[in-house]
């Protein structure tokens, strides 16, 4: 039986935030945060438009997690982010306890894996879930960039 609300669901949704960034001409990298198969929050990449460094798609979604769930502990919540998490957003997952990570693209510079950063004990982490699209956006963005410069 094929299951509706898979990873590669809660993916494209992720992908349609990164989407949302991109028009913003923000860094296209988009989150959803679930739990028990429904999207509790939202986020993507706001650095440009809040003047924040802080603003990136993963910390919007805990944040909005947390409120949705009335506490700061996203336990038996998975984040769907279209970009391996950073050495911050990694960290605030750390304190948020949540239960998994799947993302889409690797950042071999940036990312909490090659940077080592620690997640908690109880969090799994699963990249690669339609990278090639989230890389893909990422890419499109940048040559536009680099074109308008």
């Amino acid at each position: 039986m094929i299951e509706p609300f898979d990873d590669s669901y809660f993916m494209k949704k992720a992908l349609q935030e990164a989407e949302a960034a991109f028009e913003k001409g923000e860094i296209p990298v988009g989150a959803v945060i679930t739990i028990d198969n429904r999207i509790i929050a939202r986020g993507h990449n706001l650095t440009e438009t809040l003047t924040d460094v802080t603003a990136h798609a993963e910390m919007q979604a805990i944040t909005a997690a947390a409120n949705f769930l009335g506490g700061k502990y996203l336990q038996k919540c998975t984040l769907y982010v279209t970009l391996e998490p950073c050495q911050m957003c990694a960290g605030a997952l750390y304190w948020s306890q949540i239960s998994k990570i799947v993302y889409g693209a690797r950042d071999v510079e940036r990312g909490c894996i090659n940077l080592k950063t620690k997640l908690h004990p109880k969090t799994k982490i699963e990249g690669g879930i339609m990278a090639d699209e989230a890389s893909a956006l990422m890419k499109l963005f940048f040559v536009e960039k680099r074109n308008l410069n």
